[in-house]
């Protein structure tokens, strides 16, 4: 067998493949050895080509997002998030495979991994071939991976149809793998998309809705109503308490700043209080270090839930907006409620003498700070049925507008 090398017509190496043939194509990564990933004739042929044991399943290069459906089913939104980010490039998404891909393709598995290269050449020849090329990098196993025509015609010339030059590979590393089949998501081989940029990615598309408003408001009901949505919900006020207690950098550097409020690693609150209450200097310093710290906590959790497979969160905090942890927030709600009802609420909840409650409420923010700052105001004087029926209203509408 002669092997052809092709650096214009694209059609040829297309019909090529369509005849179950293999053709060598080029990748942002590396070089691919091609065939019919339909055709289990074919892909047998790039086992034995490889040297590839069949235990291990191969991925189908497809031209864009849209081919998902074709050919995987219980697709994840968060998939298709990924596929339109990073596609063209070096991602391959592992994903449900339909029945109708021959088995040898998955080696007997129920999962498909899927990849759309970054080169305009081989894009092209999915596009005429109008079929997915079963496509492991043109090398036999154990061998470095191919980053040019040259390399691939070293080590299977007369062994494949063709080669398609499309010169030398501007990456030559592989792709990132990340199986999505299941969740939590897991990267399954760190190639040339980092974990980062694929985190972050999904942790952008998280909807996160912000909840504050004064003590006695209800809060606590909002949360647990959007809880029942599969949000994620995080009050940042026992993730602050949480981190007085564990997070070491943030109690080394309380400690730096304010002498005498850690004793042998632990936090004395009462000693940092009487340090920043009677120093406002002092208090502003203590906020910025722990907005940080908690800000820090909150990004974590938030990619956490991300790759979790999670959608929905909920951020609980009274200094939702002077904290800046708004600016996390696809939409901020404020839950407010008349003055003499919330003293009553926080009477019965906390224990505490109506004294006592009255100082507590109002040394809280108005109601007008919230309607000035907030995406929406809800009131809870009424009744708890209808409370509730506003409340998913407005997730709705947060909801349906992304």
């Amino acid at each position: 067998m002669k092997t052809e090398l092709i650096s214009r017509d694209i059609s040829r190496a297309a019909e090529l493949i369509r005849q179950g043939r293999l053709v060598a194509v080029p990748t942002e990564t590396v070089y691919g050895l091609a065939g019919n990933g339909l055709d289990e004739t074919s892909v047998k042929e790039i086992y034995e080509v490889k040297g590839r044991p069949e235990v291990k399943p191969l991925s189908l290069m497809v031209p864009g997002p849209e081919a998902m459906e074709l050919y995987c089913r219980d697709i994840p939104p968060q998939a298709t998030t990924l596929a339109r980010r990073f596609w063209p490039g070096p991602l391959t998404i592992i994903l449900k495979s339909r029945e109708s891909i021959p088995q040898i393709v998955r080696a007997g598995g129920d999962t498909l991994g899927l990849r759309c290269p970054d080169h305009p050449m081989t894009l092209e020849a999915l596009r005429l071939a109008k079929l997915p090329f079963a496509a492991p990098s043109a090398n036999p196993s154990g061998a470095p991976s191919p980053k040019c025509a040259e390399d691939v015609m070293a080590y299977f010339d007369g062994k494949i149809s063709a080669v398609i030059d499309g010169g030398e590979c501007g990456i030559g590393r592989e792709s990132t793998i990340i199986d999505m089949s299941a969740a939590p998501y897991k990267i399954l081989r760190q190639g040339a998309l980092s974990e980062e940029a694929i985190v972050d990615a999904l942790t952008e598309e998280l909807t996160v809705i912000g909840i504050t408003g004064g003590t006695g408001c209800g809060k606590t009901t909002a949360l647990k109503e959007l809880e029942k949505r599969g949000a994620l919900i995080i009050d940042c006020d026992a993730l602050y308490h949480e981190l007085l207690e564990s997070d070491e950098p943030m109690i080394a550097e309380l400690k730096a700043n304010f002498p005498g409020a850690v004793v042998d690693g632990v936090l004395d609150r009462k000693a940092l209080g009487r340090i920043v209450f009677s120093d406002s200097d002092a208090l502003l310093k203590l906020n910025a270090i722990t907005h940080r710290y908690v800000d820090m906590a909150l990004t974590e959790r938030l990619r956490q839930h991300a790759m979790a497979g999670g959608s929905l969160a909920a951020i609980d905090a009274i200094e939702l907006i002077s904290s800046g942890v708004s600016k996390k927030c696809t939409a901020t709600i404020a839950v407010t409620a008349d003055r003499a009802l919330r003293i009553q609420r926080i009477m019965a909840r906390d224990g505490i003498s109506r004294e006592y409650a009255e100082l507590r409420v109002d040394a809280q923010k108005p109601d007008s700070y919230f309607a000035e700052n907030c995406d929406y105001v809800i009131k809870n004087n009424s009744d708890h049925v209808e409370f509730i029926n506003g409340f998913d209203r407005i997730i709705q509408e947060v909801l349906e507008n992304g």
